[in-house]
Formats: structure tokens, sequence, C-alpha cells
């Protein structure tokens, strides 16, 4: 039986150590195949662009804004993100993965984890996030998603009732109502319906079989690099 087709990764920039202890976990894992790496992330969309691999790990802390996940995923359907940052609360981790993105993990996880993260990924799922949180991640989740309002939007995502929801987080329908049209009006989206697409990736035609031949190809490093200081 033929060996599946390695697992095509390009690597966002990152500072030196992080990207460092990335490149090691690539090395080890002979299931993958790293297309680019050290890409700005100014020049991130036109590396997926002219790869389309099938994940990309994001520096999710040199973003402008959290909606550029949501932006990316739409314009790259073809390609997973799995985020690498700074701790986040349950909810602002839960709204990047209603933005699209397959994980959100932190900058100390370790590499088996990253591993299995990419393998999920690349498979079409979605790692969810189990709970701890930061002081700053909270802050942060105050302009966003609620605590409540995170495990509100789990369930919406699995397709479950109102009448489901309630009887699962032992609150009122009205409640889960409330709740629901908060998250819909903070993510953006008017239903349930198009809560649901925004985290689903379109389906996408599979590439022809000289796409997968990564082992063979030179790995790009992106030359836009930023300046050294002294």
């Amino acid at each position: 039986m033929p060996s599946p087709p390695p697992i095509t990764v390009v690597i966002s920039r990152f500072d030196d150590l992080l990207a460092l202890g990335l490149d090691s976990v690539m090395a080890d894992e002979s299931t993958m195949t790293v297309l680019a790496r050290d890409v700005a992330i100014d020049r991130v969309g036109v590396v997926l662009q002219a790869h389309r691999p099938d994940v990309l790990l994001l520096d999710v802390d040199a973003l402008p804004e959290l909606a550029r996940v949501r932006t990316l995923c739409l314009a790259h359907p073809a390609t997973r993100l799995v985020l690498l940052g700074e701790p986040r609360g349950t909810a602002e981790a839960a709204q990047l993965l209603a933005f699209g993105a397959s994980a959100c993990l932190s900058r100390t996880t370790q590499a088996r984890d990253v591993r299995h993260a990419v393998h999920l990924a690349s498979r079409g799922m979605q790692l969810m996030p189990l709970g701890a949180a930061s002081a700053a991640g909270e802050r942060a989740a105050a302009a966003l998603l609620t605590h409540r309002e995170g495990d509100v939007l789990a369930l919406l995502r699995q397709g479950q009732s109102n009448a489901q929801i309630a009887l699962a987080l032992q609150i009122g329908v009205e409640t889960v109502r409330s709740h629901a049209r908060s998250i819909f009006r903070k993510l953006g989206v008017s239903s349930r319906r198009a809560l649901i697409a925004l985290a689903t990736p379109q389906p996408v035609a599979p590439a022809p079989p000289a796409a997968h031949l990564a082992r063979r190809r030179p790995v790009a490093r992106d030359t836009a690099r930023r300046p050294r200081h002294p």
C-alpha cells in the first residue's frame, strides 16, 4: 500500500527561538514537508496563493487584527490555519476558531502537540481549547466574547438547538437566545447557518498528483527580511 503524500506546510515569521523550535519539529517529522518558512505577515497571502499548502503555521500575535484570520480562511480554503501566539482566553480562542482557524496554540505548546494539531488540521478537523486563560487573554476577551458566549458558541457550531444548549449549560432558553444574538453581532453574522459556514472551509477539488511531489521541491524562504538591529 503506497504511503500517503506528505502534509505540506508554510510557516510564517516567528521570533528566532520559536522559529528554531518549529524548524526542529518539522525536521523530525517525516510526514510533513515545509514549502516556505519565515514568511512576513504581509506576504502570507501571496505565498499561500503560490504554494497552496495543506497547513499554515501562523504567528497570530503579528496580525494587525484577529479578523485577518477570517479573511485568510475565505481567500485560501484549501489551507488550514494553525495559530501560535501568547496564551488566549477561552472566548478569544473560540472566536478565532469561529473565524475558521483549525487550532489556537500557546507558544509554550509542546512539539508533539504542534505536530498533532497540524495532522488534525490537514484532515479538516479543529482542536478545541479546553480552557486555561491568562489575565491578558481575559482582558482582550472582554471586548469580544464572554466566557458564557464562548460556551454557547461551541454548542451552536455543533448544531444544537436552543433547548439543548439551555439544558447542557443549565441556563434558560431566553438566555441562550440573548447570548446567540450577542455572538452573531460580535462575529458579524446574522444566522446559525452563516455562523457554521464561517468556520467551514468550502470543498476544494483535489490537486493533481504532481502537486503532491513536495519532497523534491526546494524550500522557499521569504526574502523580505525584517531589519536586524544591533
